[in-house]
């Protein structure tokens, strides 16, 4: 059977930083109370005139690099994203143009953070069936253009960010076991209203603009640990394996309670556990490619090495991957 297997990764993070100090300065919160809380000193927020696509194009451009291929190798682009420039054209497309990665197929989807283990889900497929070569996932969010700065319960969280990766097909072990669900019963515990108007929703929001994240966080809690504890058990025992064969775990940076609570719940000890959070807060779909990139460059994962990535998501969304690097 054809395999499917990450060759190439990339990501960005735009320049500008709010710091916790900053923070403190608009809201009424504290250094203290924000790493105490959430584990996040610092989000890299996107210029004015800087959105999805740019982000998006940037990371893209990378892992393309980092595999050793052009764009014209490219057979399709698929972008995961909750703040799209435009909802036509699908950001994919403009990213397609940017890169003159003129070969391929494009489109958007939306499994919120759990997008890029989604992504990875669809790109298996596709090669393994033998429809496409190589596949580029793109996750890139713009999610400060969305934050409420007056709610200082969410907007020490987010921050802006793109990660990308190459999949391709491959004689070598890649993407070996998935798990990927949904709860709709929970999809009002994170919210941001596009053409619908929903006087209920707009009332909960501190600034009362329908656009902007809202998050019901203990229910998010509770579903985010469970589901991603499960989620990481399941791929591993389908795959025949133990925690002990893991050489790493890259979660969803969402909240550092989360993740902390999440690996507890696995049994597992925090070095087997690479962080981004206190960098950059939680960028979404975009925490665990950018996450990934970095352990690579860090040499935290060697060739060989077994590594879980488990995200959960709006939605409520959840998905896993047990790959071999």
């Amino acid at each position: 059977m054809i395999n499917a297997k990450i060759i190439g990764l990339g990501g960005y993070v735009p320049e500008k930083v709010y710091d916790n100090a900053y923070m403190e300065s608009i809201v009424d919160t504290s250094d203290e109370w924000i790493v105490r809380r959430t584990g996040v000193k610092e989000r890299h927020i996107s210029a004015d005139n800087e959105y999805t696509t740019d982000m998006a194009t940037i990371a893209g451009r990378k892992a393309i690099e980092n595999a050793g291929l052009t764009p014209e190798d490219i057979d399709l682009i698929i972008l995961a994203t909750v703040t799209p420039d435009y909802f036509t054209p699908s950001c994919a497309c403009v990213v397609q143009r940017n890169l003159g990665a003129v070969n391929a197929a494009a489109f958007d989807y939306n499994a919120a953070c759990s997008g890029f283990v989604a992504g990875l889900i669809i790109a298996k497929q596709f090669i393994q069936t033998g429809t496409y070569k190589n596949i580029l996932i793109v996750c890139a969010d713009v999610l400060s253009k969305a934050t409420d700065y007056e709610d200082r319960a969410t907007c020490v969280l987010f921050g802006d960010a793109a990660g990308a990766a190459v999949v391709s097909a491959s004689e070598e072990t890649g993407i070996m076991t998935t798990d990927m669900g949904a709860d709709g019963t929970g999809a009002m515990s994170i919210t941001s209203l596009a053409y619908r108007n929903d006087e209920e929703e707009i009332e909960k929001r501190v600034a009362h603009r329908k656009d902007t994240v809202w998050m019901a966080g203990q229910a998010v809690m509770k579903f985010a640990v469970k589901a991603m504890a499960d989620a990481s058990q399941k791929v591993i025992d389908k795959a025949g394996l133990t925690w002990d064969d893991i050489a790493l775990v890259i979660p969803h940076q969402a909240n550092y309670r989360i993740v902390d609570s999440a690996i507890k719940r696995m049994g597992i000890t925090e070095d087997k556990v690479f962080l981004t959070l206190e960098k950059y807060g939680n960028t979404s779909a975009s925490c665990i490619p950018v996450a990934f990139n970095e352990a690579v460059e860090a040499g935290r994962i060697k060739k060989g090495d077994k590594v879980v990535l488990v995200g959960f998501g709006g939605g409520l969304t959840w998905g896993a991957a047990l790959l071999e690097w």
